[in-house]
């Protein structure tokens, strides 16, 4: 498997044009022209820029300068910083309410591609972890799956899944095509409420290879079990996603 760092490729910046007679700080003018650069896609994802020095000299400013100009890019999650290949220009960032709804949905309405990969679908007894986010006794069996969904073919998230049998079914075909949620709610399940953890740590081995990163990359991870609209535990879903192509959006209200 190629690593998306792996197929950098250098792209020229000749349309970069600094105006000195502005109020506007040297920094924050290139960092506003490779931002509008990557969103019109001239920076596409995997594309790599020229390093500081030789960006610094075409530019006519100064390391600092253009050193600042690219941490704003990389607090952005637009760019990161690979040792060896120096700076990539990243897919662009899913950010999404923080809300009940399914990533498939998300990234549909963000008019994005979202496609899935099925890796596993099974029936297995439910360990205690399960067992306690469902409500079931340890032991019961439950519909276990595993898929890989893509953004505009870049991968973005590993999920695992577990559904009570006696509440819903699932085929690998439908999960391929459709969101779980979509399934859910063509069965007349009504998602009501959910409990939700947010937290953040390296990928292991087997996530790293499935997400195309590099071992130890930064992945956010949620836990999340979804209820319907009598109470009962629908979903006990674990997933992990690549931090710097992922956020979580949310409004805040004061009591």
């Amino acid at each position: 498997m190629v690593l998306a760092s792996e197929r950098a490729e250098k792209v020229p910046l000749d349309g970069l044009v600094i105006d000195r007679d502005s109020p506007m700080p040297l920094y924050f003018q290139i960092a506003q022209q490779l931002e509008q650069a990557i969103s019109a896609g001239t920076l596409p994802a995997g594309a790599r820029l020229d390093n500081e020095i030789e960006l610094a000299e075409q530019l006519a400013v100064s390391r600092p300068t253009l050193r600042k100009a690219i941490e704003t890019l990389v607090r952005q999650g637009l760019v990161v910083r690979r040792r060896g290949l120096g700076t990539v220009v990243v897919a662009r960032p899913v950010r999404r309410p923080l809300a009940l709804t399914s990533l498939y949905d998300d990234l549909s309405s963000a008019g994005r591609r979202p496609t899935t990969e099925v890796l596993a679908l099974r029936r297995e007894p439910a360990d205690a972890q399960v067992a306690t986010m469902l409500g079931l006794p340890e032991g019961d069996e439950v519909i276990t799956v595993e898929r890989l969904r893509r953004a505009d073919g870049e991968p973005l998230a590993l999920m695992r899944n577990h559904l009570p049998p006696a509440l819903v079914t699932v085929d690998a075909d439908g999960l391929a095509r459709y969101g779980l949620y979509q399934l859910l709610r063509r069965q007349g399940v009504t998602l009501q409420l959910a409990n939700q953890e947010v937290s953040a740590r390296p990928a292991t081995g087997r996530e790293a290879k499935l997400l195309a990163v590099p071992r130890g990359t930064t992945v956010l991870t949620m836990r999340r079990t979804a209820y319907d609209s009598a109470g009962r535990a629908v979903e006990y879903g674990s997933h992990c996603y690549i931090a710097e192509r992922y956020a979580f959006e949310m409004t805040l209200v004061a009591r």
